[in-house]
């Protein structure tokens, strides 16, 4: 068996008259969120460096935020990286990651070249999510514990799959991206934190469709055993006995994992691996009218698998913050919510948050209090100075699978909330209704286009944040 080859005949098979409707629900779930992030993004260091650094090619595709039009790859690479500046896009169980960032830079950006229909865009989206998450099925959780950053090294190969939908490949030029996505695959955990973790999605998304451009080219590459060599993309980046490639092609599409598990949208703009935590804090505050001062200890228990990248009980940046269980915890505390601007400037240095940071406690949870096939679950403490404790355990973050989706008014709020720091309310009014009408769309571009901002708005939000 080649999996490329298997996943390729899938791919080019999947017919949009296929998806069922709760496919194409999910899917404008994640593009509606996946644009407001990325809005809100877009003002972030880590996604106007690289802009910068680019040096503003000419093109057809939109910058989300901004009034420059460059090439696709660029676009791929600079609204990506904007997608996950902020980590508040989607999670996936089964994917390990975030599983809308890597595919959607890279569609939006073809779309702006062709003209391409809202049910063609949705089609290709579905299908790199297939493709990235049925691959994750057969290498996790070991690829994820190594130390690979799986909305990169995986997501390159939704990107390439989607990439390659949208362009109409055939079954073996689409076997031949998903190859060379295979040479393309990086992206590590020791960057957690810094600027480079969005840089891996936008670099993934570029490499993704750069794949599909390659293969369309009559570019050659070994689509036979890619996956399966010795010296493939299974064995280099698992290893022997790691990994179960049966289980890539006997689960597609059974279900569409954008069906079930499907979607977690994030209620938090930081790492999902605190956001159980966070959830039982906040219960907390607000079932207690908690108080910073009534407080003598935090303890928090979360799965070794998520504490690993969250132990962080002294944050030196905003995006350290992000992946600091301690922090958010004691923000939590003290703003009694979690919002973008906890995470901007020196927030991260407010004497009260610094000042609750010694008190917080993190360690990994044991069988005794959840089940050990559960690692997305928290139980937090709350010791008072009268002596008296109160504590919360949750299973899993509220949003984090369909059985437990967020509300369609939270969903709507929170992609106001973002859009509406880059866009006027007008404008984010109609991009709300494009995507509600997405499947009836004839033109994508009617949806970038309202994600471009004037140029006197990009402007006064770079003066801002100089």
């Amino acid at each position: 068996m080649s999996i490329a080859i298997e996943l390729a005949k899938r791919a080019c098979a999947l017919r949009y008259g296929d998806l069922p409707r709760e496919a194409v629900h999910w899917a404008k779930v994640g593009i509606l969120d996946y644009l407001g992030v990325t809005l809100a993004g877009s003002r972030e260091p880590a996604a106007r460096l690289v802009a910068d650094v680019l040096g503003g090619t000419i093109g057809p595709c939109v910058v989300f935020g901004d009034s420059a039009r460059i090439s696709a790859l660029d676009a791929a690479l600079v609204n990506g990286a904007a997608s996950h500046a902020l980590d508040f896009d989607d999670c996936n169980n089964t994917f390990g990651g975030h599983p809308t960032a890597p595919i959607l830079p890279a569609l939006f950006a073809l779309a702006d070249e062709t003209g391409a229909s809202g049910k063609a865009l949705i089609l290709a989206y579905v299908t790199g999510f297939e493709v990235e998450t049925k691959i994750a099925l057969g290498v996790h959780f070991h690829h994820y514990e190594k130390g690979w950053h799986p909305t990169a090294t995986l997501g390159v190969f939704g990107s390439a799959a989607a990439s390659a939908k949208l362009m109409g490949l055939d079954e073996e030029r689409t076997a031949t991206a998903l190859a060379i996505a295979a040479s393309f695959a990086s992206g590590i955990k020791a960057n957690f934190g810094t600027m480079v973790k969005p840089l891996h999605v936008g670099h993934c998304s570029r490499n993704g469709l750069l794949a599909a451009r390659l293969a369309r080219a009559g570019y050659t590459a070994n689509a036979v055993t890619a996956f399966e060599h010795k010296q493939g993309f299974l064995n280099v980046f698992n290893g022997p006995g790691t990994y179960d490639a049966e289980r890539i092609i006997k689960r597609w599409a059974d279900p569409l994992d954008i069906v079930d598990p499907g979607i977690a949208v994030k209620q938090y703009p930081c790492c999902g691996s605190t956001h159980s935590a966070l959830d039982a804090m906040l219960s907390l505050v607000r079932s207690h009218d908690l108080k910073p001062a009534d407080v003598s200890r935090i303890d928090s228990w979360t799965h070794p698998r998520r504490l690993e990248h969250t132990n962080r009980p002294d944050p030196k940046s905003p995006l350290d913050a992000k992946f600091s269980v301690q922090y958010c915890l004691a923000r939590a505390l003290t703003d009694r919510a979690i919002k973008i601007e906890h995470f901007e400037g020196d927030t991260y240095r407010d004497p009260v948050v610094q000042a609750i940071l010694p008190l917080v406690h993190a360690t990994t949870y044991t069988s005794a209090q959840f089940p050990a096939e559960n690692h997305f679950a928290a139980e937090v403490k709350v010791t008072l100075k009268s002596g008296k404790t109160v504590g919360a355990k949750v299973d899993r973050p509220f949003g984090r699978t369909v059985e437990n989706a967020l509300p369609a008014e939270l969903l709507k709020e929170k992609f106001e909330n973002c859009a509406l720091r880059v866009l006027g309310r007008d404008a984010v009014a109609h991009l709300f209704a494009a995507v509600e009408g997405l499947d009836g769309l004839a033109d994508v571009r009617e949806i970038t286009a309202r994600a471009a901002a004037a140029p006197a708005a990009r402007a006064a939000a770079r003066a801002v944040h100089a």
